[in-house]
């Protein structure tokens, strides 16, 4: 059963691995989406409490991601065929406009500001991507990527990853002939319709978050910015993370300063997959010992 976390249950565990302080704990509201397959036909929203406090479920036919939005006591609930803001609670659906094509819709990503919502959709091995306000749920752009050729999918292919950085939406994704391959979506200047980079082939990119300003992918050496072009900079590696492997990125914390990264369960080849945990400032990332850390 796939769960997918608003707020992250951990953040007061990773904060006082991080400042070496004891932090006073809260109680949260989390929204978790939860599906009994793949497809999440059987998807059910999920707002509870971490006091033990009452829990809402709401069924959300074809269940994609919950997201949150900036400012504001509602979140994002994105399914196959559209996306919402919601109540914390789950009710009170208002959709997001209509893209200008039926969607198919299998990931989402945010700014670091929460104020934008990328969208990727993907129909019959079509994929078009949509970029709204998360705040009004207006349109700002949507447009038809290249055409996808997929490599043989095995345990170790880099996944399809989205990040946006202002109006620009990024789009990673695996490459035929190994590594990955990136695709970027910005309005020019002076205009008022997309345009489409070719795909710019690049090392594996596992994971992409937007941090301080930029966005950073997990690779196989390190943590690396990407340039202008959409290309991991090696010069850039964080090397308070040293140049390990990462699988996955997440961005959170006061301003969002706290940047974790972690290996996939599955394809890390030790025993157990730490989490590491950086502010911003330490000259090392924390090793928060958690057990696998799950993809």
């Amino acid at each position: 059963m796939r769960r997918l976390l608003l707020l992250p249950v951990l953040t007061t565990a990773l904060l006082t691995a991080c400042t070496g302080t004891e932090e006073v704990q809260y109680a949260v509201q989390l929204n978790v989406l939860t599906n009994a397959d793949a497809s999440g036909r059987a998807a059910q929203l999920r707002a509870l409490n971490t006091d033990g406090g009452s829990v809402n479920t709401v069924p959300v036919t074809g269940g994609v991601q919950v997201l949150p939005v900036s400012g504001s006591r509602r979140v994002i609930s994105v399914r196959v065929d559209g996306a919402e803001t919601r109540t914390p609670q789950g009710e009170d659906p208002q959709p997001f406009a209509d893209p200008g094509f039926t969607p198919c819709y299998t990931r989402a990503a945010q700014d670091a500001a929460r104020t934008r919502l990328l969208l990727l959709s993907e129909c019959s091995g079509v994929q078009r991507a949509a970029l709204f306000s998360s705040d009004t749920r207006a349109l700002i752009w949507s447009a038809l990527l290249p055409t996808y050729l997929p490599p043989v999918t095995t345990s170790d292919t880099p996944p399809t990853r989205l990040a946006v950085q202002g109006d620009v939406g990024l789009i990673s994704r695996a490459r035929l002939n190994g590594g990955s391959e990136i695709i970027r979506v910005a309005i020019p200047g002076g205009t008022s319709a997309p345009e489409v980079s070719a795909p710019l082939a690049i090392p594996a990119v596992f994971d992409l978050a937007p941090y301080g300003g930029r966005v950073l992918a997990a690779t196989a050496t390190g943590i690396q910015a990407l340039t202008s072009s959409g290309e991991p900079d090696s010069t850039t590696t964080l090397s308070a993370f040293g140049a390990a492997r990462y699988d996955r990125l997440w961005v959170g914390g006061a301003n969002n300063t706290l940047l974790a990264a972690w290996r996939s369960n599955v394809l890390a080849a030790t025993s157990d997959s730490p989490l590491r945990l950086w502010d911003g400032a330490a000259t090392t990332a924390a090793t928060v010992e958690i057990g696998r850390a799950h993809v």
